[in-house]
């Protein structure tokens, strides 16, 4: 039985490629300090025989018993909210946490694979995005620490491969969404969903025009987990092209919740990046994989998700208390 390590494993990507591995009939060790993940969404795993989790902070260094055959870094603050609050951590878990695990993978003789993002092409110039456009990111702006921390991630993880021979991956991650996102954390969907829930006017940032590509989490998993067993090192964009401007997709959402809510509109952050669309050409070559769900469908699942969500789950504020994971 293979065995791979996934971090973040209690988040939102990191608990369905727990279960997605599990069923591929691997053994699975999932870490994760809690900082931004919830133990929900892995407790259904809690006993499985092929499962195990260790609570852990993968910016100290890392030991795992026996024999490691792949790994998934997967473990990063990923909403504005959470990297805007704990920026130090951010920088620190793509930084130290990614050469901790990459040394780990060197003497286990394992595959890594790293999650990074479209964050790295900042707010591009260049539209759709390809794998071999560099990016307009602002080194010292507010979203500089979660840009830069994936950046370093890619560089450092090329260098291993170079120098060390490691069998590295890196994923390209544009907006994905479904079951288990946080509610409250600041990403669009959540947001949107819950606002409508609540009986809340949904807020627009800027003037509505700017655009995301939203890929259903399903679809996210599979081009993952075939880059993993793929022989490509290069960065590979995963996300689904299907384009659409904020406002639009507001009123989408509307239209889903049968919400009788306004949109309502307010100023638009430092550096929030004005066009997102991933060039998904070396992933339908190199993998074989599009997108199969569209965004009528996965919208409805992740709906039908949150709306059995309690008042006080919806109502709860999802603004973590970061203290007890930050070192003094």
């Amino acid at each position: 039985m293979k065995r791979i390590l996934i971090t973040g494993a209690a988040g939102f990507l990191g608990s369905h490629l727990c279960d997605r591995f599990i069923k591929e009939g691997f053994f699975v060790i999932g870490m994760d300090n809690f900082i931004t993940g919830d133990f929900k969404n892995i407790k259904h795993l809690e006993n499985h025989p092929c499962f195990e989790f260790i609570e852990y902070d993968v910016t100290e260094y890392i030991t795992i018993q026996n024999n490691l055959d792949y790994i998934l870094h997967f473990a990063s603050p990923a909403s504005p909210i959470d990297y805007l609050k704990i920026p130090i951590q951010t920088l620190k878990v793509g930084s130290l946490g990614t050469h901790n695990l990459l040394g780990l993978a060197k003497a286990k003789k394992a595959r890594l694979l790293i999650a990074s993002t479209s964050e790295v092409y900042g707010d591009p110039l260049v539209h759709p995005q390809t794998e071999d456009y560099y990016g307009n990111v602002n080194t010292i702006g507010p979203r500089g620490v979660y840009d830069e921390a994936k950046r370093f991630q890619e560089s450092i993880t090329m260098a291993y491969h170079r120098f060390h021979g490691l069998e590295t991956r890196i994923a390209r991650i544009f907006n994905t969404y479904g079951p288990r996102m946080r509610l409250n954390d600041g990403r669009v969907i959540p947001a949107f969903i819950g606002q409508a829930l609540r009986g809340e006017d949904l807020t627009v940032f800027g003037d509505g025009l700017q655009t995301r590509s939203f890929c259903y989490v399903d679809d996210q998993v599979e081009a993952i987990y075939r880059l993993l067993l793929s022989d490509y090192v290069n960065p590979v964009n995963i996300g689904n092209p299907d384009e659409i401007t904020i406002k639009d997709f507001a009123e989408e959402i509307i239209n889903l919740t049968q919400a009788n809510q306004k949109i309502i509109y307010k100023a638009l952050p430092i550096d929030d990046p004005l066009q997102r669309q991933p060039d998904i050409s070396l992933a339908k070559e190199l993998l074989n994989w599009s997108p199969k769900v569209n965004r009528k469908e996965g919208m409805q699942k992740t709906f039908n998700y949150f709306k059995n969500f309690s008042q006080e789950e919806l109502f709860k504020s999802d603004h973590k208390d970061f203290s007890n994971h930050i070192k003094k």
